[in-house]
């Protein structure tokens, strides 16, 4: 475990190949020991592990129920910009309706890359039926004056549109079906 770790701490490229291998091994592996390094990489004072210990995090859905509070303690306490990116975007895979408050709270952040990551994270988090904060929170980003944050906050209320419509008797889809 610690060799596939120190080996994605050598990849100096956040999106490198063999960081997001050794995380895509550890996802495969959906065990404890992953979850216990990556919480172990998310206590570090190296903002570089941090960020290794919050991308593994994203990978490992069977632990959501202990990734959450950590994932959420590190969105209200963390200031680096991509760190709190990454948070966003492991809410995002992880789907859960419960990081919901700490989405909608960086939702509001200065930086643009944040608010990207807020964008993304919503549409996977608003739950069933989606929820009314989450929704206008997404409606708001998508008048971002940032291009690409109010882009892919267009496409998440978009796709939440197309979820929320079901199929009709006949095959048509229908909006509240």
């Amino acid at each position: 475990m610690r060799g596939l770790v120190e080996a994605a701490l050598r990849d100096p490229d956040p999106d490198g190949p063999l960081r997001w291998h050794v995380i895509s091994l550890l996802r495969q592996r959906g065990d404890l020991e992953s979850f216990i390094e990556a919480r172990r990489l998310c206590a570090s004072d190296v903002l570089a592990e941090r960020l290794l210990g919050v991308d593994i995090m994203g990978m490992l859905a069977p632990f959501v129920d202990r990734t959450l509070p950590v994932l959420r303690y590190l969105a209200a306490s963390e200031s680096d910009v991509m760190l709190l990116y990454s948070v966003l975007i492991a809410f995002g895979h992880l789907g859960d309706p419960r990081s919901l408050p700490s989405v909608i709270e960086l939702a509001g952040h200065a930086d643009p890359r944040v608010r990207y990551g807020a964008a993304y994270a919503l549409q996977h988090v608003l739950g069933d039926p989606p929820d009314r904060a989450g929704l206008d929170t997404l409606r708001a980003l998508a008048g971002d004056r940032d291009e690409d944050v109010a882009g892919w906050a267009s496409l998440g209320i978009a796709l939440t549109t197309a979820r929320d419509m079901g199929p009709h008797p006949d095959g048509r889809h229908v909006e509240g079906a």
